[in-house]
């Protein structure tokens, strides 16, 4: 009995994980998703950087329509700024597992390009379930140089902020840090991230060494998980 009920429990989870406003929001085009979930001003394709006035333009695409040049500099922006993150990570440095990352279906990318055409940073998103709760995660978010401090990390954080509010039931933003990268980690609690409660914790070893993870995850919660508590208490009422 308890096994069936198992069964049926988890054949509920993934029915309604497949009519939920996540699936929705993935099987949005581009435009879609940008009309429903970004909703943005007017304008919004363009940004000038405020101390060296050059304009760079903003657009979201899949990776389907990634020109093969665009992808290749996402690639070469993660290892410029997170490669040796990366390799000195437990799990090291795998640009075949990171490509096929950057691939996946249900990504979006917000692309920064300068007047040349050229990718200059970017974001990665995607609406999905962690934990079985549904959340927008933040798969990459990286700048080069010339642009860091300069405010855009915040305004396309902005940007993936409004998306999970205006995708229903979205309870949070989540992303993973590495320890080693401090300044992100400022950047991230400067602008509402925390330390999310799925985050790994210390290991202690028999003989009392610890192990500390290379990695932290953090999240930032939407107006949606009062709204959803809220309901859930009403329920337990009736």
């Amino acid at each position: 009995m308890a096994e069936e009920q198992t069964t049926k429990v988890a054949a509920k989870a993934k029915k309604s994980q497949k009519t939920s406003p996540i699936a929705t929001a993935n099987d949005r085009t581009d435009d879609e998703f940008i009309r429903d979930y970004l909703k943005p001003s007017e304008g919004w394709t363009s940004w000038t950087h405020p101390l060296t006035k050059q304009n760079y333009t903003l657009g979201l695409l899949s990776p389907h329509v990634l020109s093969k040049d665009d992808f290749k500099a996402c690639f070469d922006i993660i290892e410029f700024t997170s490669g040796e993150d990366y390799k000195s990570a437990s799990t090291g440095w795998h640009p075949a597992m990171k490509k096929k990352e950057m691939k996946s279906p249900d990504l979006r990318y917000i692309l920064v390009k300068d007047e040349s055409g050229t990718v200059k940073g970017f974001t990665s998103l995607m609406p999905t379930f962690e934990n079985h709760e549904p959340v927008l995660y933040c798969y990459e978010v990286h700048l080069l140089p010339e642009l860091q401090g300069s405010g855009l990390g915040k305004h396309l954080m902005n940007f993936l902020i409004t998306i999970a509010e205006n995708i229903p039931s979205t309870k949070k933003v989540m992303l993973t840090c590495f320890i080693s990268n401090t300044n992100g980690l400022r950047f991230y609690e400067k602008i509402g991230f925390t330390k999310d409660g799925f985050s790994p914790r210390d290991r202690v070893l028999r003989g009392g060494k610890i192990v500390r993870p290379d990695y932290v995850i953090l999240s930032r919660e939407t107006a949606h998980v009062e709204l959803v508590d809220g309901e859930m208490e009403l329920e337990d009422e009736n």
